[in-house]
């Protein structure tokens, strides 16, 4: 696969990613299509194990989402500025601590952005907790599963 291929795959990862935090884009499809169409154009074992990969992984994000109560976000106060720090808060964690990082960076953006908004710490808090109760763990969910997914992808394609 072309550098130029690679370049087109990692976009459509990254609008994957962005799609996960805006209401009514399939996000997490995106990133399962894009790791999809990589295997097929890259035919290594190891391509192969990364989309199966993907799959289970977005199959029990899915099931997580199920579990969980439904989103309610507009109602909770989330605004399209919060779906921004929190998204950037992810993957900044994402990036500083491997893996485990995107959830106190995804609570973190969360809080920046509220404590910008607000001005104080415990009204801040308070619309954090409001944030996450209302559907905001089930936006972590699906943005840790592609976050995974296309860690997996990164980490194949640049080890070789």
């Amino acid at each position: 696969m072309g550098v130029w291929e690679l370049l087109l795959v990692g976009v459509v990862l990254l609008l994957g990613l962005c799609g996960v935090l805006v209401p009514g884009v399939p996000g997490s499809w995106l990133v399962w299509a894009a790791v999809m169409w990589w295997a097929l154009q890259d035919p290594r074992p190891l391509a192969w194990g990364v989309l199966v990969g993907a799959t289970v992984v977005l199959l029990l994000s899915q099931v997580v989402r199920w579990a969980l109560p439904p989103r309610r976000l507009r109602t909770g106060g989330a605004t399209p500025r919060m779906g921004v720090y929190a998204g950037l808060g992810a993957l900044a964690g994402f990036v500083l601590l491997p893996v485990v990082g995107a959830i106190p960076g995804f609570v973190g953006g969360i809080y920046l952005s509220e404590r910008l908004r607000l001005g104080r710490h415990g009204e801040a808090r308070a619309a954090v907790r409001t944030a996450m109760r209302s559907g905001g763990w089930s936006v972590l969910a699906e943005l840790f599963a592609c976050l995974l997914i296309a860690g997996a992808w990164l980490g194949v394609v640049l080890g070789g």
